[in-house]
């Protein structure tokens, strides 16, 4: 299991605790990620804004860079995984843009043909490897632990694009938490949007949509919720304090990012999976472990 490895901006930056507990638990897995430093951005779902074809471009160079390896890509952000996942069907699919993107690498001198697959770890995990036999690896079941899956927008749509699990109806999460030995705890919110492009935009709007669907994971007795994307981790998770105080709730609830909880399963060290980094102390879900 050979993967490029594309963390996207947020693993390694702001939230390079993803990027640390994303490596220790593939490498606990036998997941191997190799690194390509010349990676760029994705453009984030920002660029498009302004330039489609530069944001296409933009991604099939990346994708080129794995083709030339012959490796699929391996990404930890939901936004990277559905730009990436955007700009191949877009290259596959519109023979002028194709040309028009083709034209546009060969000033860089490089060619991407359409051979890289681009999944998210949780995909791998799911689809790749299996859970049967990440049960085989656990080693701490998460026993007594609820968790609230929190999937987002773009792990799942548009779906002819991202092509993963159910868009309206997903089990992927709730089936790896089962495997992990907790008790996933099905909310309406699950699927909707966390709030995070509308951060920089209307901030009170952003933080009542987080500050709902945090209220109604607690409400429906989960201890923690875990996350596949980093963008809602930010929201979830650093802006709580301000998203609780737009609900007129006060609450508090840990968000885990997807290779954590994981890796607490697999009995790796809270420290190395960069736990204190949190907002949210998780010290509470800690305790509730049986160790």
């Amino acid at each position: 299991m050979k993967y490029a490895y594309y963390p996207g901006c947020i693993a390694k930056t702001s939230g390079r605790e993803l990027d640390a507990a994303t490596r220790i638990v593939a490498e606990r897995m036998g997941i191997q990620l190799i690194d390509f430093p010349e990676f760029s951005c994705c453009g984030g779902a920002v660029i498009d804004e302004a330039d489609v074809a530069l944001n296409i471009a933009l991604n099939a160079r990346n994708l080129a860079i794995a083709e030339s390896q012959r490796l699929p890509i391996l990404t930890v952000c939901s936004t990277c995984q559905g730009m990436l996942s955007r700009a191949n069907k877009v290259l596959r699919e519109n023979k002028e843009m194709s040309t028009k993107i083709t034209n546009i690498l060969q000033k860089i001198g490089m060619r991407y043909n359409g051979g890289t697959e681009v999944k998210h770890l949780l995909q791998i995990i799911v689809g790749d490897y299996g859970l049967e036999r990440l049960r085989e690896i656990v080693t701490y079941p998460l026993k007594g632990l609820k968790i609230a899956p929190f999937y987002g927008c773009h792990l799942l749509r548009p779906a002819d694009v991202v092509r993963f699990d159910d868009p309206w109806n997903p089990r992927s999460l709730e089936d790896l938490i089962s495997a992990l030995g907790a008790e996933p705890i099905r909310f309406k919110g699950r699927i909707e949007c966390c709030g995070f492009p509308l951060l920089f935009i209307k901030e009170s709007t952003a933080n009542k949509m987080a500050g709902s669907l945090l209220e109604e994971a607690v409400e429906g007795g989960a201890d923690l919720m875990v996350t596949p994307c980093p963008l809602c981790h930010v929201s979830l998770d650093t802006f709580q304090s301000y998203a609780v105080k737009e609900v007129k709730k006060r609450l508090s609830i840990p968000i885990l990012h997807l290779p954590q909880l994981v890796g607490l399963a697999l009995g790796i060290d809270a420290s190395a999976l960069g736990l204190s980094r949190h907002m949210v102390s998780v010290k509470d879900v800690l305790k509730k472990i049986e160790r």
